[in-house]
């Protein structure tokens, strides 16, 4: 996957590619192997070195970056057959969330995820990753269909939150996201959850109760976004790094509080930088996974997920 965007902590990268690139150019007439073996080794330890020490800010923008991977190109890369089911039939079909049957290694799935658009058109169209109830309510029919036909369940989050607007919160935005946690918490197939970008409080957590959750290495996971943190504790929404760092939103963060239970590792320099390379470590961890779930018993599974939450506070006195 070409990298056609830059963060601010990578110009320095940015500069160095853009060298390798125009003497790439230049080798047409002329041989300079040896200069752009040169270059490339310096841009892979550069590489390794900005991503080995990314702060938490950081690492919240790599999960926003337009070229990671969404639900779709997961749904190309690591599943066959895929079939999508539309609508909640009651209100509408929502763009936010995409799901249907598809194949894992010759296994029938649900796969259910957030999808964001790339460009302005679609952008709009999956209205930038944010559900309203009505996707809420398609994934639990899904779900629900799922348990009927006894198919595990696979998620992908991806969110910066449910869709805040007031034709939403007429609908019953509340609602339909505490139905999915009660739903969710006592379905009796397996359920595993991929945070593959944003985790954005409810919006994702809709999505997100599982027997097995993991988080991408570069993903974020936190109850509100640094932006909006910083709004409501300084009024000042441009302090986003300040508060990320008060949020400890990165996987690594969250596994230590137990809140997660696997990271999956992304190739170096991220996820938008190699989607093959991201979807076969993905691939395997859901099949490995999955292995695990199917044995466990249906009356055990639901009471594993329930201890599963119930132990995740921390309480200091």
């Amino acid at each position: 996957m070409g990298n056609q965007y830059y963060m601010e902590f990578e110009k320095p990268l940015m500069e160095l590619e853009k060298k390798i690139e125009e003497l790439a150019v230049m080798s047409e007439t002329m041989d300079l192997s040896a200069e752009i073996t040169k270059l490339e080794k310096k841009a892979d330890k550069m590489r390794g070195e900005i991503f080995s020490n990314l702060s938490r800010w950081q690492t919240a923008q790599i999960a926003r970056h337009i070229n990671r991977p969404f639900t779709m190109d997961y749904l190309n890369l690591i599943f066959t057959e895929f079939t999508e089911l539309h609508g909640d039939r009651q209100y509408g079909d929502d763009h936010a969330i995409v799901g249907g049957l598809a194949r894992l290694d010759g296994e029938p799935v649900m796969v259910i995820g957030h999808q964001k658009g790339r460009d302005t058109k679609e952008k709009v169209y999956r209205n930038f990753g944010m559900p309203n109830p009505e996707g809420y309510r398609k994934a639990l029919r899904l779900m629900k269909m799922a348990e009927q036909f006894k198919l595990p369940v696979i998620t992908f989050v991806d969110t910066p939150g449910a869709f805040p607007g007031i034709g939403a919160e007429e609908r019953g935005q509340a609602e339909a996201i505490a139905r999915n946690l009660r739903e969710m918490a006592s379905l009796t197939v397996p359920i595993i959850v991929v945070i593959t970008g944003e985790g954005g409080s409810g919006g994702a957590l809709a999505i997100a109760v599982g027997d097995r959750i993991i988080m991408l290495e570069n993903s974020v996971y936190a109850v509100i976004s640094p932006e909006g943190c910083a709004a409501i504790l300084w009024s000042d929404g441009t302090k986003g790094a300040q508060a990320a760092e008060a949020l400890k939103l990165t996987a690594k963060d969250i596994l230590e509080l137990e809140v997660i239970d696997e990271i999956i590792k992304e190739p170096l320099g991220g996820a938008h930088r190699d989607h093959a390379a991201m979807a076969k470590a993905l691939h395997e961890a859901l099949v490995r996974n999955l292995k695990v779930l199917k044995k466990i018993p249906e009356g055990n599974l639901v009471e594993e997920r329930y201890q599963k939450f119930r132990k995740m506070s921390r309480f200091i006195e």
